[in-house]
Protein backbone atom coordinates (compact mmCIF):
# COMPACT_ATOMS: atom_id res chain seq x y z
CA UNK A 1 0.00 0.00 0.00
CA UNK A 2 1.41 3.41 -0.82
CA UNK A 3 1.23 6.12 2.01
CA UNK A 4 2.87 9.63 2.71
CA UNK A 5 4.63 10.40 6.25
CA UNK A 6 7.33 12.90 7.63
CA UNK A 7 10.48 11.67 8.67
CA UNK A 8 13.15 13.34 10.24
CA UNK A 9 16.02 14.58 7.00
CA UNK A 10 18.57 12.56 9.40
CA UNK A 11 17.00 9.30 9.27
CA UNK A 12 15.50 9.13 6.04
CA UNK A 13 19.32 9.77 5.00
CA UNK A 14 20.43 6.83 7.39
CA UNK A 15 17.64 4.60 6.46
CA UNK A 16 18.57 5.14 2.40
CA UNK A 17 22.68 4.51 3.39
CA UNK A 18 21.23 1.61 5.30
CA UNK A 19 18.80 0.20 2.20
CA UNK A 20 22.11 0.35 -0.43
CA UNK A 21 24.41 -1.33 2.42
CA UNK A 22 22.10 -4.22 2.61
CA UNK A 23 21.19 -4.06 -1.15
CA UNK A 24 17.55 -3.95 0.32
CA UNK A 25 14.86 -1.01 -1.09
CA UNK A 26 13.89 2.00 1.31
CA UNK A 27 10.07 0.40 1.47
CA UNK A 28 11.67 -2.94 2.75
CA UNK A 29 14.04 -0.85 5.57
CA UNK A 30 11.47 0.72 6.64
CA UNK A 31 8.67 -2.07 7.01
CA UNK A 32 11.85 -4.00 9.01
CA UNK A 33 11.69 -1.29 11.12
CA UNK A 34 8.34 -0.89 11.94
CA UNK A 35 8.21 -5.12 12.49
CA UNK A 36 11.04 -4.66 14.56
CA UNK A 37 9.26 -2.27 16.88
CA UNK A 38 5.76 -3.33 16.94
CA UNK A 39 7.25 -7.27 17.89
CA UNK A 40 9.07 -5.90 20.45
CA UNK A 41 5.78 -3.97 22.23
CA UNK A 42 4.24 -7.20 22.05
CA UNK A 43 6.27 -9.47 23.14
CA UNK A 44 6.39 -7.35 26.33
CA UNK A 45 2.75 -7.83 26.65
CA UNK A 46 3.00 -11.76 25.55
CA UNK A 47 4.45 -12.05 29.78
CA UNK A 48 1.99 -10.93 32.10
CA UNK A 49 3.11 -11.05 35.45
CA UNK A 50 1.04 -12.37 38.33
CA UNK A 51 0.84 -9.76 41.96
CA UNK A 52 -0.29 -10.89 44.79
CA UNK A 53 -2.81 -8.82 46.92
CA UNK A 54 -2.42 -7.91 49.78
CA UNK A 55 -5.01 -6.52 51.76
CA UNK A 56 -5.80 -5.40 55.56
CA UNK A 57 -8.60 -5.36 58.00
CA UNK A 58 -10.54 -7.86 56.54
CA UNK A 59 -11.01 -11.45 55.04
CA UNK A 60 -9.64 -11.34 51.79
CA UNK A 61 -11.60 -10.79 48.80
CA UNK A 62 -15.89 -11.21 48.49
CA UNK A 63 -16.48 -14.45 46.87
CA UNK A 64 -17.28 -13.74 43.52
CA UNK A 65 -15.08 -10.73 42.91
CA UNK A 66 -12.94 -10.97 39.63
CA UNK A 67 -10.14 -8.78 40.14
CA UNK A 68 -9.38 -9.47 36.19
CA UNK A 69 -12.13 -7.52 35.19
CA UNK A 70 -12.55 -3.80 35.89
CA UNK A 71 -16.43 -3.38 35.25
CA UNK A 72 -17.13 -6.15 37.46
CA UNK A 73 -14.94 -4.95 40.01
CA UNK A 74 -16.30 -1.21 39.65
CA UNK A 75 -19.81 -2.95 39.87
CA UNK A 76 -19.12 -4.53 43.04
CA UNK A 77 -16.97 -1.12 44.05
CA UNK A 78 -20.55 0.58 43.53
CA UNK A 79 -22.90 -2.09 45.44
CA UNK A 80 -24.45 -2.88 41.96
CA UNK A 81 -23.47 -6.33 42.15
Amino acid sequence: MRTTISIDDKLLSDAKRRAAETQRTLSTVVEDALRAELGRGHGARARPTKEKVVTFRGEGLKPGVNLDSSSELLEVMEGRA
